[in-house]
Formats: C-alpha cells, sequence, structure tokens
C-alpha cells in the first residue's frame, strides 16, 4: 500500500493505492497539529509526500510516519529535470513543489505539450512544451485570499454576509461588491488564458486541479479536470 499526501496551505490531501480502489481523504492543514485521520490503514509500505507548507507540518508527518508504521516518508522537491520535463527557474528550489509535480503529470498524463491550471489558495498557470521545456508561469491569489486580503486591510470594507454562488453582476453593497469583484477577475483569468491558448492553435492541453478548479473549468468551457494531478506527479518524481 501506498499512502501519497498533498499538504497545502488550506488543506491536506492524502490517497492510499494498492490492491483495490484507492481510498482518499482530507483534512485542514491546521489541524495536523491534532494527529493524522484515524482512516488511515494499518498497512503502508511507503509515503510520498508534497507539502508548501513548510519544515514544522514537514515534521509531524515525519513522526506520524515514523510512530506508526515505522517509516520514513519521502519528500519530493522541485528539481532542475525531470521525467522528461526542464525547469526554467534557475534556482529549481525556488519553485513550489506542487507546480512542479502538476507539470510532471500533467505533461508525462498527456504526453506532449500542456498548461496547468492549479486554483488553490493560489492560481498558478504554467506551459509546458511539446519537448518537455517549462515556459513560464503566471502566480495570483486565488479567490479566498483576494477577498481575505481586501477584507483584511481595508478598514471601511465589511462582510456583511457571504456570496455563496458565483455571481459577475455588479455589486449593490460592500459585500457583494468584494466577491463579485474577485469573481470578475477569476473570470477575466480564464478568459485571458483561453484567448491565448487559441491563439497557440491548441498545442498547450489544458489540465485544471486545485479546489476552485472545477470552477475554472465550468467558465472556461474546456479542459480536464484532475483534483489529484499534484499527486499524480508524485510517481513521476519520486
Amino acid at each position: 500500500m501506498i499512502l501519497d499526501i498533498d499538504v497545502g496551505n488550506t488543506f491536506l490531501k492524502w490517497r492510499c493505492s494498492g490492491e483495490g480502489p484507492p481510498t482518499r481523504g482530507r483534512l485542514l492543514t491546521e489541524r495536523l497539529h491534532d494527529g493524522m485521520p484515524e482512516s488511515l490503514p494499518d498497512q503502508v509500505q511507503r509515503v510520498r509526500v508534497a507539502s508548501v507548507a513548510g519544515p514544522v507540518v514537514a515534521a509531524l508527518i515525519t513522526g506520524y510516519c515514523q510512530a506508526r508504521w515505522g517509516l520514513k516518508p519521502e519528500f519530493a522537491r522541485s528539481s532542475h529535470q525531470a521525467a522528461g520535463v526542464i525547469n526554467s527557474y534557475a534556482d529549481p528550489s525556488r519553485m513550489g513543489v506542487d507546480r512542479w509535480l502538476a507539470m510532471l503529470a500533467g505533461f508525462n498524463l498527456g504526453a506532449g505539450a500542456c498548461c496547468v491550471v492549479d486554483c488553490g489558495s493560489a492560481i498558478t498557470i504554467d506551459f509546458v512544451t511539446a519537448d518537455g521545456r517549462h515556459d513560464g508561469g503566471y502566480i495570483v491569489p486565488g479567490l479566498r485570499l483576494m477577498a481575505k486580503s481586501l477584507l483584511a486591510n481595508t478598514a471601511e470594507v465589511v462582510a456583511e454576509r457571504e456570496i455563496a454562488h458565483f455571481d459577475l453582476a455588479p455589486g449593490r453593497d460592500t459585500a457583494s461588491a468584494v466577491f463579485h469583484g474577485v469573481n470578475f477577475v477569476f473570470d477575466a483569468i480564464q478568459r485571458q488564458l483561453i484567448e491565448r491558448l487559441d491563439r497557440d492553435g491548441g498545442e498547450f492541453r489544458l489540465l485544471i486541479t486545485g479546489g476552485d478548479g472545477e470552477l475554472f473549468q465550468r467558465l472556461a468551457g474546456r479542459g480536464e479536470y484532475r483534483p489529484e494531478l499534484v499527486m499524480d506527479g508524485l510517481e513521476w518524481a519520486l
């Protein structure tokens, strides 16, 4: 049984694969101090981890794996080259490992050029050419981070109510103006990306992941939503 773990700033997601269908789950990353999920299997032979949550969380995961299974988890790292993909960063360690793994999975699962969009705490967009070169990317705040930043740093902005549905209409109170404004930016991002992909003549296969990835795919009207793309990349990195 192999346990794959993807630790983001908001959620820790896990997947166990081996005999039979995979089992999976998630918990809030901040709850990791209370322990890992009890639903994890008793028999695990290998643990692979993608984490952007820092050394404290890495230590918690390591301690848990050693205590429960006597295993030392393997942490993926961004590198200059892996599984046919060449990193564009002069210092590959500066690239978030989640981006790197998603690109490895996207390139190898599609066997060619791909555009990988990860809609999590941050929205990242990366291009990998047909010969495996990372052709650069973009990083912008995610939906919740944009709203949180505005609400936290503008004293007069008060969230009178939560806007639960996606709406692009101009807001008629402060809360709706904030959240609809965030939606407006999110929609503009996908529109600009689709225009670029169309200009490129369909060269790049569009792969989408992350908590808001389904929404991005719905707005874009194309692309493949793969919620476990980062964990898929662990196979190629390790």
